[in-house]
């Protein structure tokens, strides 16, 4: 399993009037040499100077895999069950 995320390091395109301005906000903080503002340096931006958004998707993506790892694992168990008794 590979620890990074390529996603991270993919250009934003700001289609949207709010991507426009968190972009030019990181633009204008960080002033990358090439101008692009990639998903993880807003990443970088937003942990800085709003720690509490990142906190939040963090922690329901969290649940969210918790939950669904949970129906896996009965999922999983249930159907030996059921097949041993024919």
């Amino acid at each position: 399993m590979e620890n990074e995320n390529p996603d991270l390091e993919m250009p934003v395109e700001t289609t949207t009037g709010l991507k426009e301005l968190v972009v030019n906000y990181i633009g204008e903080r960080l002033q990358p040499e090439d101008g692009d503002i990639t998903v993880a340096m807003a990443v970088q931006v937003f942990a800085a100077e709003f720690p509490e958004f990142l906190m939040a998707v963090a922690e329901e993506n969290f649940i969210r895999g918790y939950h669904q790892a949970m129906r896996d694992i009965e999922a999983t168990t249930a159907s030996p069950d059921a097949e041993t008794s024919d």
